[in-house]
This record gives C-alpha cells, structure tokens and sequence, in this order.
C-alpha cells in the first residue's frame, strides 16, 4: 500500500470518527502519444501508471456527501438534493464549491444520473493522491476513477469501465468546467500491466497493446518541469476552438475526418494558426496509428523518432510546450533516450524519455544539470510503468 492509501484513511477517521467501509484507488495516467487528438474524436495511445488517488469512503444514514482532501484545508458538505442545484457548472464561471471538491461532487451527481438513481445513500468520501498534481499525469481521472469505482459499489450501480469513464468526463467538462475529453478517463478506468491503451475516441473502442518493455530493457522516465497548469483556463480553449473552427471550415464533423493528404487544401482555406492547430491533430492523429504498427512489429524501440515528432508538433503547430519543457526533451535526446515528448495537456506539466533503464540515472542528472543551467525550477524525475486500472484495495 502506498502512503496515499494511510493518508485517506487517517483523513476519514478525523473526518467521521470511525473506519471507512471501503478503499477504492485509480492510477493517474501517462500518454505515449496523441496528444489533443481525444477531443477531435481521434486516436490516442496513453497507459496508467504506478502512482494513484485513493478514495476512503463510508455511508451515511442522513443523505448528505462530504467531501476532504489532503490537499484542502476543509471539507465540502452538500445536501444530495442539491447536486442538480449545484451542477451543471455554467461555461465559463467557476463551479459553486471549491474546484477540488467538484471532481467528487461532480462524479456523485453524474453517476447518478447515468445509473437512472435517486435514492442513494449519503457518504462521507476521503481523498489522498500520490499523483502529482499539475503534472499532465490526469490527477483529476484518478481522483474520478477512485471515486467513481467507490460509488458504484456502495450505490450499487453495476456501471461497466466505459460508463464509469464517461461519469468522469461529465463530471470534468460539466461540474468542473474543464472542456477535456475522454482520454484521460479511459487510460485510468482501462489500464493494465506493460500495456498501453490504443483508444478510439470517436467510438470508444479500446484495444490492449503490449508494450514489452520490460523485456526490452526500456524505462519510461516522467520529467515533471512543476510548471504548474490548469485545463479550465484559456489555453487549453482556444486550442479547442480552433480545431473546431478549422472542421467547420473543412465541413466534417471533427478533425478526426481529415487525411494527411487533406492539408493542402486546409493550407489554402484557413488563416495561418487555424491551420497549423489542424495540421497538429491530423499529423498525430497518423503518428497514434504508426506508433501502433511499429510496436506491433518493431517493439518499443522503434518509437522513437515518432515520440520526437510529436514533440515538434505539439511545440510549433499546436504551441502548447514550455521552455522547460523544450530542454528536458532536448536534454534526453542527447543523453541517449530513445525516444522524448512533453505529454498532457501542455503550457507546462511533464515530458516522458523513453529510455534503457540502465541509462535512467545519468538522464536524470543531465537533466537536472540543464535546468539549473537555465535557472528553471528544478524538476522531479520518476520512472513509471504501465499499470492496472481502478480497484478495491480494503
């Protein structure tokens, strides 16, 4: 058991003065590649990782939710009754509790919703994470995925992986107010040990895909730059305004219906921005696909120049990089990673090295060498692995 897991229940016990009745965990997730695509109704690949959010919950006879964290100084308490006040967050106003609050709250009244379910129990709910927050790793699908694992348990709801996934994402883009799609939530809800998730995001088909790398002697080291973003605010928006702008413009229902062999003719419609976002997505949506045929039959080492172009992509059409993060792919090139791109959402957040594990150490120092060169704050390095989904750990 991780500390997260001592930290929720310890939270619960001052928060309700008894034991939980279960502890429930989900995994934060790490995208090999397709990043924004998921909105786009296109294809990304991302996996779960060893770091989770731990949810201690326990039910209540009085019909109210309370809601703590680790990461707040005080509990949320709200009448069940008034979720369907409370939510939808309107777009663009900040959600009526604290924003940590709504990723439970939210889950609360969108499974509820989804299961056709009025009576329910009320709960108090205890969240801890050794996700780092901020990091592009999803904290927020973990803390929904150990949420809604918990609730569909103690309400009884019998809702299968998918349907807990779109709870999350309701509960994201309409409590919340953060216009994500459904990446995030599948890899956490899917995950499974050495194995990335090849997801459809248009019809929600998932495949399973070996990774091997393991046998491979690779290691997948997380550069966390701790440049801190927020999916709500105006960046991530504006990158989803002009890839739906630049659809309208094509006449198809999303970018996931453009071909490479398309870009010219978007090249001659749109202004220079709206086409550089478009190319982004088209781009890699093709590089998900590649990077699946070349593990399929070159392995994880084959990867790596498309890990590369992902990053120049995301750096100069989608412009979403960082100069942080910029010098921490730039520096594992050079140090003998295989393979390096930011991953998440960007304007900050983490890049991923693919990389021999014997080489992990001295990455890591290069790195760390840069960024004090450049007087960045320094960052946090950790190796993960691809690992399984939500479940009930007592």
């Amino acid at each position: 058991m991780t500390s997260a897991h001592d930290d929720a229940a310890e939270l619960f016990a001052a928060l309700a003065g008894r034991t939980p009745d279960g502890v429930w965990s989900a995994p934060g997730r790490v995208n090999l590649i397709g990043e924004h695509t998921d909105y786009n109704d296109g294809f990304v690949l991302p996996f779960a990782i060893p770091q989770r959010t731990v949810a201690a919950v326990g039910r209540r006879a009085d019909g109210r939710l309370r809601v703590a964290s680790t990461f707040a100084d005080e509990p949320v308490e709200v009448a069940l009754d008034e979720l369907d006040r409370l939510f939808p967050t309107p777009p663009g106003t900040e959600p009526a509790v604290p924003e940590w609050a709504a990723y439970p709250l939210g889950v609360a009244w969108a499974l509820r919703a989804a299961a056709g379910m009025t009576a329910v129990s009320g709960l108090d709910i205890a969240i801890a994470s050794d996700v780092p927050v901020g990091a592009g790793l999803s904290s927020s699908a973990a803390i929904e995925g150990a949420t809604a694992a918990a609730l569909n348990e103690l309400w009884g709801t019998d809702l299968d992986a998918v349907a807990l996934a779109r709870v999350g994402r309701t509960a994201e883009n309409e409590a919340v107010g953060a216009p994500t799609g459904i990446m995030d939530q599948m890899a956490s809800m899917l995950g499974e040990p050495d194995a990335a998730i090849f997801l459809d995001c248009r019809s929600l088909a998932a495949e399973v895909v070996p990774l091997g790398m393991a046998d491979a002697g690779l290691a997948v080291l997380v550069m966390d730059t701790r440049v801190t973003h927020a999916h709500s605010t105006g960046g991530y928006r504006e990158r989803r305004a002009a890839c739906e702008r630049g659809a309208a413009i094509l006449g198809v229902p999303a970018l996931r219906d453009v071909a490479v062999a398309d870009l010219a003719r978007a090249e001659s419609l749109m202004d220079d921005v709206t086409f550089r976002r478009v190319r982004h997505i088209v781009t890699e949506n093709q590089r998900v696909q590649d990077t699946v045929a070349t593990l399929r039959t070159a392995g994880a080492r084959g990867i790596g120049d498309l890990l590369v172009a992902s990053h120049a992509s995301m750096r100069d059409d989608f412009e979403i990089s960082t100069p942080e993060l910029d010098a921490a792919v730039e520096t594992a090139l050079t140090s003998g990673a295989v393979g390096a791109r930011m991953t998440g959402g960007g304007f900050g957040g983490a890049a991923i090295a693919l990389v021999d594990r014997d080489a992990v150490p001295h990455l890591a120092d290069a790195v760390r060498g840069r960024f004090a060169a450049e007087g960045f704050v320094a960052p946090h390095l950790f190796e993960v692995s691809p690992s399984a989904g939500p479940r009930r750990d007592a």
